[in-house]
């Protein structure tokens, strides 16, 4: 006599909460923030938006998750030291120029970005989870070096990283001018040349 399998919930709820991400993230690249929607996620996923509902409260929230879903399943990153700071910060710079100027990533770290900016929940996921490993990973490196003798005592090393993101954030996200090689490498001199001992 044939067995009838019971069907997996957890695998079904998982296959679904990935295609809910894969449309999230699609669509936020092709409509936008405004116009994203979770009708339109639900209806790109093939899911029912009551089943978006159950598992998260606005759109904010799904495209978040969707776009830290895999984060949490890496380790804290480190900049590389091979015992030249300006170069190893210009090799990570150059990276994420490439990373911010790419349509798949772009829109939605924009869209979150933005979002963030009316909702302080949202804002403090989004720092949690994204910005503070980052500028985190930043700091370590800085420590490297002023432990090696390289940057001032003195030196803040938490205000030192924001000195080197924030210009490029502040750029990337107004949209002031492209982001590009020439300015991340002129941008490591000139905080290196302010911090590091004389």
């Amino acid at each position: 006599m044939a067995t009838t399998k019971t069907p997996d919930a957890n695998r079904r709820s998982e296959r679904s909460r990935r295609a809910i991400f894969d449309a999230a993230l699609e669509l936020v690249g092709e409509v936008g923030y405004d116009k994203l929607t979770i009708e339109g996620i639900a209806s790109r996923a093939g899911v029912g938006k009551q089943t978006i509902y159950r598992w998260w409260p606005s759109k904010a929230a799904v495209l978040l998750d969707a776009f830290t879903a895999d984060a949490g399943d890496e380790p804290g990153w480190e900049l590389p030291d091979t015992g030249d700071l300006a170069a190893d910060l210009k090799f990570v710079l150059r990276a994420t120029v490439d990373e911010f100027n790419d349509p798949k990533f772009e829109a939605p770290y924009r869209a979150l970005a933005v979002a963030g900016a009316n909702d302080p929940e949202l804002s403090e996921q989004f720092v949690n989870r994204l910005q503070d490993t980052g500028v985190q990973a930043y700091v370590e490196r800085l420590r490297r070096a002023q432990e090696a003798g390289a940057i001032a005592e003195h030196v803040d090393l938490r205000i030192a990283a924001e000195m080197i993101l924030s210009p490029f954030s502040q750029r990337w996200l107004m949209r002031t001018a492209p982001l590009t090689y020439d300015f991340v490498d002129t941008l490591v001199d000139l905080v290196l040349g302010g911090i590091s001992r004389r």
